[in-house]
């Protein structure tokens, strides 16, 4: 063993117990949350209407597959666990100003707009409420331009890394394409999160992705985040596989989507993202050509959206779609990472 892999030994041995340790705290705080959302009824509601129409277009598909799930009563909100867990790990014991209080921040306050969403939907009595889409859309988008004025004003960045070829500088067109990522990849996520614990997995294969990157970059700060983001996400997998005993809901899928995008710019490696979030990327680019198909030619391509649906809908049970989906994600989330070390010459 050379002298350069003895020094490594001590700082992945931080990684493995930073994710062990966010695993046992959210398997520990998990029955708390499970006995108020149950008491005080934190039931998912289920709409027969598309959002992305601001509930006026019918998708009967869609509420015929899942309206049978939604009678069981299932809380949703349980994404509160997992940045409530990874906020306080990362307060107490990796907080760092260039690594990680940005990803904290972005995790946090995306969440917050999550759980108001979320608990106006569960309380809401004769149709889904929640907050107002394009308010949504205009919270996130804010937050990622202040991400993208503090990663080019403050920070200096401008430049994007193309694996294999090297580094672009792109000037003041880092800020829409901040912008962009964060805002992609928070919807991407929150798309996705449609089957029992579909997206559970995936976000782990993505985020373990990204802490690998991360740690062979020297940003021991953004590996140990994100595997306390994995642990977090395993004691929620753990639950949510089927038959789900809760959802994470807009609490966790909008915000760690928002996060997974900025960890991808924190270490250059935004090419890489779609690579590594394939599967996130299909399933927004199923509903994009699905409405723009609806519009254009008055004609469906695919049974439902998004394409998880599609396959639901075509005969395949639930945990058929999601087991594939995890096996086609965790395939390219390491082709992402191979080509995004490999890329670097790590």
């Amino acid at each position: 063993m050379t002298p350069q892999e003895v020094k490594l030994i001590p700082e992945i041995t931080k990684v493995i117990t930073f994710a062990a340790t966010s695993f046992i705290f959210s398997m520990a705080v998990t029955p708390i949350y499970t006995y108020f959302a149950y008491k005080f009824k934190w039931w998912k509601q289920i709409s027969d209407t598309s959002s992305l129409s601001g509930g006026k277009e019918k998708t009967p598909v869609f509420y015929k597959l899942h309206k049978d799930k939604h009678k069981r009563h299932i809380p949703t909100m349980a994404g509160i666990i997992i940045w409530g867990v990874v906020g306080i790990i990362t307060l107490a014991f990796n907080l760092d100003r260039a690594q990680t209080y940005l990803l904290l921040f972005t995790l946090v306050s995306v969440g917050l707009l999550g759980l108001i969403d979320d608990y106006l939907n569960i309380r809401s009595t004769g149709g889904i409420a929640g907050v107002k889409s394009k308010f949504k859309f205009a919270w996130t988008l804010a937050i990622a331009g202040v991400g993208s004025w503090w990663f080019y004003a403050k920070l200096g960045w401008s430049v994007i890394h193309i694996p294999a070829y090297g580094d672009l500088n792109i000037g003041w067109l880092y800020i829409p394409l901040f912008i962009l990522v964060i805002v992609a990849t928070a919807n991407a996520v929150n798309i996705t999160d449609g089957l029992d614990g579909l997206s559970g997995g995936l976000l782990m294969g993505a985020f373990g992705a990204f802490a690998l990157i991360a740690f062979f970059q020297g940003n021991v700060g953004i590996a140990i985040f994100c595997a306390t983001v994995v642990g977090a996400m395993l004691s929620y997998t753990w639950f949510n596989i089927f038959p789900a005993r809760f959802f994470m809901g807009d609490t966790g899928a909008v915000a760690l989507g928002a996060t997974l995008g900025v960890i991808a710019l924190l270490t250059n490696s935004v090419i890489v993202l779609p690579i590594i979030g394939f599967v996130f990327m299909a399933e927004t680019l199923s509903v994009i050509v699905q409405v723009f198909s609806k519009k254009i030619f008055k004609k469906k391509i695919f049974l439902s959206t998004p394409i998880h649906h599609h396959f639901e809908a075509k005969g395949w049970p639930e945990t058929k779609v999601t087991m594939r989906f995890w096996i086609i994600g965790g395939v390219m989330a390491t082709i992402g990472t191979i080509i995004g070390l490999l890329g670097r010459g790590i």
